[in-house]
């Protein structure tokens, strides 16, 4: 017998000591293109609505706080219309809660391939990005809409401060998602918790009260939530109106930073076990 006909195949993850490998991220770049096609496909897949869904659930959760929080309970709103206010916290954080859950489940729901064959298993927590930025776009759109209906114009700074929002809320998302999808493997109470989680921190969150009714300390403590320096600042910009906090803005995109690092380093210490628990 022709000694050819007889071969094993391995197929092993280039070895490394880079934290971060670009380079083999960019040799898979095609499936990362392919995941995040078909989250897209699959998220709007069947609906009546279609992406029309992307409109209405800022706005309906918008109405609801607004009756609720801005005319019975009179939550101050730094002088913006208490709707405007809601809308650009709900625009950002529904972004950054999306994605996190998203990325947090993302080893699960691609069980089946993950088991078959090698690729860069960070492709899927990062692909999650994508259908984030959809939503996050027509969102967008909407409450620059909303804000030139009562009469507030963009600052020149969000050219500056609105792309620089969606990195800092990205790395902190991503983060997250990359140290609860690795426990998610092993500990499948996570994806159940993790609604629970993001309801508590909303609340935690300056998306239906201001910064400004806490304390200078206080104020950069919660800045920490890498959300928060994100929100504030773009509420600032798109209104036009107020003068931007750098500070909790830079505490929130440090402890963004530190978050993606911290959640990047423990999926790589884990990723190899991966296919043999999930």
């Amino acid at each position: 017998m022709n000694q050819t006909d007889n071969y094993e195949l391995k197929v092993r993850p280039i070895k490394t000591n880079v934290f971060l490998n670009i380079k083999e991220l960019w040799r898979y770049r095609e499936l990362f293109y392919i995941f995040a096609w078909r989250d897209i496909k699959v998220r709007y897949k069947q609906t009546i609505l279609g992406i029309a869904w992307a409109v209405l659930q800022p706005v309906t959760s918008t109405f609801i706080f607004t009756v609720f929080f801005g005319k019975f309970i009179k939550i101050p709103s730094e002088g913006l219309p208490y709707s405007l206010f809601v809308l650009i916290g709900l625009v950002y954080w529904s972004f950054f809660s999306g994605t996190l859950t998203h990325a947090s489940n993302s080893l699960i729901e691609n069980e089946g391939i993950i088991k078959k064959v090698y690729f860069p298993r960070l492709i899927l927590p990062l692909s999650t990005i994508a259908t984030g930025l959809i939503d996050f776009g027509i969102s967008f759109i909407l409450s620059l809409l909303v804000g030139l209906y009562f009469g507030y114009f963009p600052s020149p700074l969000a050219i500056i401060i609105i792309p620089l929002g969606l990195v800092i809320a990205s790395l902190g998302a991503v983060g997250a998602g990359l140290f609860l999808t690795s426990i998610n493997v092993k500990y499948r109470d996570v994806r159940y918790a993790l609604p629970f989680f993001i309801q508590i921190l909303i609340f935690v969150t300056p998306v239906i009260y201001p910064l400004s009714i806490v304390g200078s300390v206080n104020r950069l403590v919660i800045a920490i939530n890498p959300i928060v320096g994100v929100i504030e600042s773009a509420r600032k910009v798109i209104s036009g109106s107020g003068v931007i906090d750098y500070q909790v803005l830079a505490v929130s995109a440090i402890s963004s930073i530190l978050l993606f690092v911290a959640g990047l380093y423990y999926f790589r210490t884990t990723e190899k076990f991966f296919a043999d628990i999930i």
